[in-house]
């Protein structure tokens, strides 16, 4: 095997790069190993160009491995690698937003990115595969304009910043104050994913700068790299627009151009126009089949326009002032009763619905991946279907777009609910995009606020979100747009979603058009975001001024009670019987963690039942506890009383009354309910001694 390898420091540990012929068919490969955390990258491109296609196919998979982490996964009866898992396909997401800018998007030769996982320890896998998948790009002949770096970085278990940080650290909400990953290249920055617990914006400006120094150090890496075995990149020309073309776009269309797009709200007019653009087109050149560059003529002007007007005149295609927000409308609940909480909220065009569903700890979600084992007690799941932007198509399974919006949206929310012990339900909200025109991602977290308060969630604040838009000409000539839609998210040159509640920022998305953004833009974004985000968060209180009181009805009640961890073998029961005959006596739901923590869950009154069952179980007796039992046995030397289902006492007959009784059954009979105080307890025997006479000695007359 042909070997060499490449190493640099990144966060205190020691990246490297190994190229081989282990992969020698790839058009560029690396084997990246940080830690014993190993990816495979590879890239190649398809030979001939792909006709009619008219968009630039570019294809990234990550490749989970179940042998990455030394375990026979999967279940029982399917030991092999199935579909992606919801984080291989958010790894997909940040690979494939990081990459795709930096290709010319003229190209119609097919590219494709494959990340491996080969070994997984500590070291984050998704930072490794984006660094991979640069390098891999970088030294094959495919063009693109990188190389790009990633770091993850952030504040956890202290207040310094640490970069790539241990799994433990990283997956843990309770350590960290924010998780950031980070990519970019040349000082700029060009995608982002964040979770931060209320994050002042200052302190991820400090963050961002940060990762900027370790990025470099990355780019200078790989640049290293490519000068000494980086090969000549293929020359690929672009197809040529005929000037009848042009000339027939100028005189009939461009005209037209300026009223379409800035025609209001809405793509209408504007789509409205291309439509007849592409009909002038196939009517005018009959015999081609391929249209794509009189497509990309009308993109392009119309790209063009937007971009002038706003940076020279501040206009925007609705008429809006860069920092102003659409209209809102916003309402907690009124839907069905039914349901355990609703929102719903519209931003102009954009218009969302949130259903919560409450259930007990038994209805957590198993997640069993090569990365972790965990139980998730909050989901949010985000759906797109194609009446939402007035379209025809396929409902099938949820796409890679569905799972990262629900991803995003799920991680600024998780940030602001209670604690287990505080509120110990499972949660899933579930947003309907029912009408799109502009970040439906961010009107889900606001419609899931109002369902999760509308619901009874004691939340520790409402959280709202905001895509924050630009248009770029240099570093001194931009315009930051605050509440993004139609053609501004199509031609923007950034769609950076802000999350957060009133004291901070809970997430971040950032995706590009350009090659980067400059740090001090985002940072101003970030600022002006606040401004938007509070005014929504307004409207929501307004609407609901904190969470209701109570949970619906319709929800199930759960009770938490404590029992000490040697009880948990007698409440189960041998083979689950007992705890299985309570669930069938009561109809409740229990759940037993390991220390002790017991959760009913039942509706009417069946929590309550199961509650009472258990705590007779498990209560221990204590010397000198007064209560009151039926007699179940009478024997010579005394009777026997029922404390509770599970335990019996005696009192001896000299324990019956104050004075001398002669037969226990001329004073008493079975099925008696007398009051008893415990005398004494025998733990080994198990055996507990009573006394009538000195819980009440009035209880018996003299005969």
């Amino acid at each position: 095997m042909k070997k060499k390898e490449y190493s640099v420091e990144i966060g205190g540990k020691t990246l490297t790069a190994i190229f081989s012929d282990l992969t020698e068919q790839a058009h560029g490969s690396v084997i990246l190993k940080y830690g014993e955390t190993i990816v495979l990258a590879t890239a190649c491109m398809s030979k001939d160009k792909q006709e009619g296609l008219g968009f630039f196919n570019l294809t990234v998979d990550y490749l989970e491995k179940f042998y990455a982490s030394g375990k026979i996964l999967g279940s029982r009866f399917m030991h092999r690698e199935g579909k992606p898992s919801e984080n291989a396909i958010l790894a997909c997401r940040v690979i494939d937003r990081t990459l795709r800018p930096l290709f010319d998007q003229s190209i119609r030769h097919a590219v494709q990115v494959i990340t491996t996982v080969i070994s997984l320890d500590k070291e984050d896998p998704t930072i490794l595969a984006v660094n991979a998948a640069s390098l891999a790009l970088a030294v094959s002949n495919i063009p693109w304009a990188g190389p790009i770096g990633a770091v993850r970085i952030g504040k956890y278990d202290d207040d310094i910043l640490k970069v790539n940080p241990a799994q433990e650290l990283r997956q843990d909400d309770e350590k960290y104050k924010f998780d950031l990953t980070i990519c970019g290249k040349d000082g700029n920055i060009n995608m982002i994913e964040a979770s931060a617990h209320q994050t002042k914006e200052g302190e991820l400006e400090e963050a961002f700068k940060k990762a900027s120094e370790e990025i470099t150090k990355l780019e200078n890496f790989q640049k290293k790299i490519v000068a000494e075995i980086g090969v000549p990149k293929k020359v690929i020309e672009k197809e040529k627009i005929s000037e009848e073309s042009v000339k027939l776009f100028n005189e009939n269309i461009l005209p037209q151009m300026e009223d379409a797009i800035f025609a209001g709200a809405g793509k209408k007019k504007i789509d409205e126009l291309h439509s007849t653009w592409n009909k002038m087109v196939k009517e005018k050149f009959v015999n081609r089949d391929d249209f794509a560059v009189e497509d990309n003529l009308f993109d392009d002007t119309e790209n063009d326009m937007l971009h002038k007007k706003a940076i020279n005149d501040n206009k925007r295609a609705d008429g809006r002032a860069m920092d102003e927000l659409r209209d809102l409308y916003v309402q907690a609940g009124g839907i069905s009763s039914i349901l355990h909480g609703s929102g719903i909220f519209y931003r102009g065009g954009t218009h969302m619905l949130s259903v919560l569903t409450l259930a007990g700890p038994e209805e957590k979600l198993l997640v069993d991946d090569m990365e972790s084992k965990e139980e998730k007690r909050f989901m949010h799941h985000y759906n797109f279907p194609p009446y939402s932007s007035g379209e025809v198509g396929r409902i099938g399974t949820t796409n890679r777009r569905e799972i990262g919006h629900g991803a995003l949206a799920e991680k600024a929310l998780a940030m602001v609910l209670p604690k287990v012990e505080e509120f110990p339900y499972t949660m899933r909200l579930v947003s309907e995009s029912m009408a799109s025109n502009g970040s439906t991602s961010q009107a889900s977290i606001c419609a899931s606020t109002l369902a999760l308060m509308d619901g009874g969630v004691p939340i520790k604040a409402p959280v709202a979100g905001i895509a924050m838009g630009l248009m770029y000409e240099n570093d001194n000539k931009y315009k930051i747009l605050t509440d993004i839609q139609g053609p501004e998210d199509h031609h923007g040159d950034m769609d950076f979603k802000v999350a957060g509640t009133r004291d901070g920022i809970t997430a971040i998305q950032l995706d590009v058009k350009v090659e980067g953004v400059p740090i001090k833009i985002l940072c101003e974004a970030m600022e002006q975001s606040k401004k938007a985000r509070i005014s929504i968060i307004d409207k929501i209180e307004k609407e609901i001024p904190k969470p209701r009181v109570q949970i619906s009805p319709n929800a199930p009640k759960i009770l938490i009670i404590k029992i000490k961890p040697d009880q948990i073998g007698m409440v189960i029961g041998g083979g689950g019987k007992t705890i299985k005959e309570i669930k069938e006596k009561t109809g409740a739901e229990i759940t037993i963690e390991d220390d002790g923590t017991v959760y009913l869950t039942g509706k009417d009154n069946m929590a309550e039942m199961a509650k009472n069952i258990i705590q007779e179980m498990t209560h221990e007796f204590k010397i000198g506890e007064i209560l009151k039992g039926e007699v179940v046995k009478i024997a010579d030397f005394g009777v026997f009383v029922r404390l509770n289902p599970f335990t019996d006492g005696m009192v001896h007959i000299s324990e019956m009354a104050p004075f001398r009784v002669e037969r226990i059954s001329d004073i008493i009979k079975e099925g008696t309910i007398v009051p008893v105080k415990v005398i004494k307890i025998d733990e080994e025997r198990g055996k507990i001694s009573l006394s009538i006479k000195e819980a009440d000695k009035d209880f018996f007359k003299k005969l």
